[in-house]
């Protein structure tokens, strides 16, 4: 490598001279180091309080405003309950056949499907398959259309409705006082709750064991309180895949946002093994949190699905 030295005043010649190896090597030590923290940069910037209060103005069409918490919900948690029900109920008879331990609790459970649900049931060989005949859609993981976005979710069959559950966001949940130092470094998929609830939506490294030991912890004899697969590349609940919708853009609005959903007491226990979501603590004294992503408009097949990563409550 050369560089230009020397004067262009007097009798002085310009000239080239090589740098020697060491500078060289420690310019290139420079770039590489730079290039490395400016790559982490842009993954932590978002959890960056000060960052994020100084650039919400710049982008405000991937904000998204509420005047009340109340308002944050786009349609009642009855309504999202029914959803998720009506797939699960689906995914148990097309798993059923699979899981002789759970035969006998199945079939006292299975007599109460409605009419309806059966209808539903006919054929379903996988999750994809219950997606689409219990909620008229399929999503999936593919390559985002944004350019250096990654993965993204796509609705792929099927038409979505206005204020239909689309995704839920998986991943093991931390009450606000509850440790998650570890597990947040270098992790890009922490969700923030209104009210400091954290979701750990990372699939690898310690927050995949994290998920799967408190998973495995919350047994109950045959049943599953909550799905691990989801740590895998093909999710049992075809819903819980979530955490890869990406933040909408000025050119790219929102059509999907965030909500917080309870698990209310009386959801079945049988089709607890199909929520992506765990608490960290054996002895929280609330309802499992889960975070589902409704539908703002109509969305048809082809379509990416881009969320707003900041809500502000006034």
């Amino acid at each position: 490598m050369k560089q230009l030295v020397g004067s262009a005043c007097g009798n002085h010649e310009n000239k080239l001279i090589p740098l020697c190896p060491s500078a060289s090597l420690s310019l290139w030590m420079f770039r590489a180091a730079l290039k490395r923290f400016q790559n982490k940069w842009k993954s932590y910037r978002h959890r960056f309080v000060p960052w994020v209060v100084l650039n919400l103005s710049k982008n405000e069409k991937t904000l998204r405003n509420v005047t009340d918490l109340s308002e944050d919900k786009l349609v009642p948690d009855e309504e999202v309950s029914r959803s998720l029900l009506r797939l699960f109920r689906v995914l148990l008879r097309s798993h059923g056949a699979n899981h002789g331990e759970l035969r006998a609790a199945q079939t006292h459970f299975l007599r109460q499907v409605t009419s309806e649900e059966e209808q539903y049931a006919g054929s379903a060989t996988c999750g994809h398959d219950a997606m689409l005949q219990s909620l008229g859609f399929c999503i999936d993981r593919q390559p985002s259309t944004l350019p250096f976005a990654g993965t993204g979710v796509f609705v792929t069959k099927g038409f979505v409705p206005k204020g239909a559950t689309v995704a839920m966001y998986p991943g093991t949940v931390y009450q606000a006082y509850e440790p998650i130092l570890l597990q947040s470094i270098r992790n890009p998929f922490v969700f923030r709750c209104i009210d400091g609830v954290l979701i750990d939506g990372n699939d690898r490294g310690i927050s995949k064991m994290v998920f799967k030991s408190c998973s495995g912890r919350d047994r109950i004899g045959p049943f599953m309180m909550s799905d691990t697969s989801w740590l895998t590349a093909t999710p049992q609940n075809p819903l819980a895949v979530g955490q890869y919708v990406n933040n909408c853009s000025n050119e790219f609005p929102a059509n999907v946002c965030y909500q917080e959903y309870d698990v209310p007491d009386k959801f079945p226990m049988e089709l607890h093994r199909y929520l992506p979501n765990v608490n960290y603590s054996q002895d929280t004294q609330r309802p499992l949190r889960c975070v589902v992503l409704v539908s703002l408009r109509d969305i048809t097949a082809g379509e990416e699905l881009f969320s707003n990563y900041y809500t502000i409550v006034h």
